[in-house]
C-alpha cells in the first residue's frame, strides 16, 4: 500500500533478542502519525463522489479505475473513513453466504427470523399511524382503528401495493404490519451499506497528496532528526 510511503519513520527502541545493548534503536513506519486534516476533508461534501463498492472491487482496482493509480489504494480506504479492511469492506456474495453459515452454525438458523420490520400504516385521512422501518419483535401490536371514532380504516402500504386491513381493536405482525428479516438477510443489509463510500473527486486528488505529506512531517522538537524521521525516548537504558 502506498500510503506507508507517506508515513515518517521513528527510531524505536530495539525488541529484538539480537540486539546488542538496551541503547539499540531500530526504524519503524509511526502508523499512529494521523492527521486533523482527514476530519477536516471529509466535512467538505463538495470534495466527494459517491460510490458503490461493486463484487470484486478492491481499494487498488477501485484507485486504478478512478485515478490510474492502485498504490493510491490508500487514499480510497482513508476517504471512506475505514480504518479496519477486514471487517469494514464488503465481502463478495459466495463469501457472505460462508461467511453467515459459519457465524450461524446451520443453513436453519441462518435463514431463521431475527426480528421483523414495520410496514407503513396510514389513515383513511392518509395520516401516518406507523412509521416504516422500524425493528420490532414478534409480539409487536398496534391499536387497531376500530379504536378510533368514525368509520376510518388503516392501511399497510407495502411494495407490493396497498393493503387494507380489517376493522378490529388490535393488529399483530399476522395482519403484516411488519415483515420478517432473517439472519441472513440481516447480514446482506449490513453488507450492502458497506458498499456505499465516498471517493475523492480527482480534481482534489494532488492537492490532497501534497497537504498529507505536509501534514505528517515532524515538527522541530526534542525528538526532532528531520521531518521524516524521529527518535522515541529509550526507557530501557541500563546504567
Amino acid at each position: 500500500m502506498g500510503y506507508f510511503r507517506e508515513l515518517p519513520n521513528i527510531f524505536y527502541q530495539s525488541p529484538l533478542v539480537s540486539k546488542n545493548s538496551s541503547k539499540d534503536y531500530v526504524a519503524i513506519k509511526n502508523i499512529f502519525r494521523k492527521s486533523k486534516l482527514l476530519d477536516s476533508i471529509r466535512d467538505n461534501v463538495s470534495l466527494f463522489n459517491k460510490y458503490i463498492i461493486r463484487d470484486g472491487d478492491r481499494p487498488d482496482t477501485i484507485a486504478n479505475d478512478l485515478y490510474g493509480d492502485p498504490e493510491l489504494d490508500y487514499v480510497i480506504i482513508l476517504m471512506a473513513g475505514i480504518t479496519n479492511i477486514t471487517h469494514e469492506w464488503p465481502l463478495q456474495d459466495y463469501q457472505l453466504y460462508d461467511y453467515a453459515l459459519n457465524k450461524y452454525g446451520s443453513e436453519s438458523k441462518m435463514f431463521a427470523v431475527k426480528h421483523y420490520v414495520t410496514q407503513e400504516v396510514i389513515d383513511s385521512e392518509n395520516r401516518q399511524i406507523l412509521p416504516p422501518d422500524i425493528i420490532v419483535d414478534q409480539k409487536f401490536t398496534l391499536d387497531g382503528s376500530s379504536l378510533r371514532f368514525g368509520t376510518n380504516r388503516y392501511t399497510v402500504k407495502t411494495e407490493q401495493g396497498n393493503l387494507q386491513l380489517s376493522d378490529k381493536q388490535k393488529y399483530t405482525i399476522i395482519d403484516k404490519i411488519a415483515t420478517p428479516v432473517s439472519n441472513f438477510a440481516f447480514e446482506v443489509e449490513i453488507n450492502e451499506k458497506k458498499r456505499k463510500i465516498d471517493v475523492l473527486r480527482l480534481g482534489y486528488l494532488q492537492t490532497f497528496i501534497n497537504d498529507l505529506r505536509s501534514a505528517v512531517r515532524y515538527e522541530r522538537s526534542g525528538a526532532y532528526i528531520n521531518p521524516t524521521l524521529a527518535v522515541t525516548e529509550n526507557t530501557n537504558v541500563i546504567p
